[in-house]
């Protein structure tokens, strides 16, 4: 599996199943490698990432993340070895224990501690049983891990980490506990505007920022690379956008990306942000920072 280079992270559910298709086909073209889905209430990561691979020949789909409060560990095995058989070989499966308010409030779960929790489930993958014709190779499953502990079931019972919302800071100490072998996919998103008013606006107006930094597992993370709670209180603070948004022209974002590769990331995924908010592929930003060569 060719993970060298770059991804892109998108959230595909302002466009038609068709749309998606010519989008992956396109990203494939620019030579970008992986394209990551995100589960978060739209379309079903793993039936799109079946049409999508179904439509490309290189590009590798890549779930950032499944809900592990969504599928048993049986469920959630056979999609990733049935996509992976199905593809050749390009899938991906990152899976995530979420988060409180989306477990509880949204699906109506009961939300457990998430390190017994995620252990138990990947217990639970490993036992599940698949009658059917294994692909050919293992394939890889990453966690979303932020703290030092979740990052050390990721090296430990998995193959990586698959980070999101985080700063090159976060990257260099989580490649510091990965170690060397293990992948370490990690999310940036982007704003390619070089007015930094409108970029700061951009970025604020954005829903995945609002809503991203209202939870606490991310403002925790946030504390702990050096943040204070007073960064969170009645907003959410210039410094934070700063950290975790790479604003700016080409160069500034390029910058940024290559500072999570110098840091040990394995591979970037751009999440690029549409200046007027919509969940639409915003090609200025895909295109200028498209893998060279």
């Amino acid at each position: 599996m060719n993970l060298e280079g770059r991804g892109v992270w998108f959230y595909p559910d302002g466009l038609t199943s068709d749309e998606t298709v010519e989008f992956a086909q396109r990203l494939e073209e620019m030579g970008y490698t992986a394209l990551w889905l995100p589960d978060a209430g739209g379309r079903d990561p793993f039936a799109l990432a079946a049409r999508l691979l179904d439509h490309t020949e290189r590009l590798v789909l890549a779930t950032g993340v499944a809900n592990v409060y969504a599928r048993d560990p049986l469920a959630m095995r056979s999609a990733q070895l049935t996509l992976a058989e199905q593809s050749g070989g390009r899938f991906i499966l990152g899976i995530g224990i979420s988060h409180r308010v989306l477990v509880e409030d949204v699906r109506g779960h009961v939300y457990g501690k998430p390190l017994a929790s995620m252990r138990e489930y990947l217990a639970g993958m490993k036992a599940a049983q698949y009658v059917a014709i294994p692909p050919a190779e293992e394939p890889p499953t990453l966690l979303a891990a932020l703290g030092p502990k979740m990052l050390e079931i990721a090296r430990d019972e998995a193959d990586g980490a698959h980070p999101y919302m985080v700063t090159p800071e976060h990257t260099r100490r989580a490649r510091a506990i990965l170690g060397p072998d293990k992948l370490l996919c990690t999310e940036q998103k982007v704003v390619l505007e070089p007015d930094r008013a409108k970029a700061l606006e951009i970025a604020r107006a954005t829903a995945a920022i609002a809503m991203g930094l209202t939870l606490p597992n991310y403002q925790n993370n946030l504390i702990r690379l050096g943040f204070d709670a007073r960064d969170f209180e009645g907003g959410v603070s210039e410094r934070v956008i700063d950290a975790i948004v790479a604003m700016g022209d080409v160069e500034a974002l390029d910058a940024r990306v290559e500072a999570h590769h110098e840091a040990g990331a394995s591979h970037v995924c751009i999440h690029p942000i549409h200046p007027d908010g919509e969940s639409k592929p915003y090609w200025p930003a895909l295109e200028a920072l498209a893998p060279k060569g």
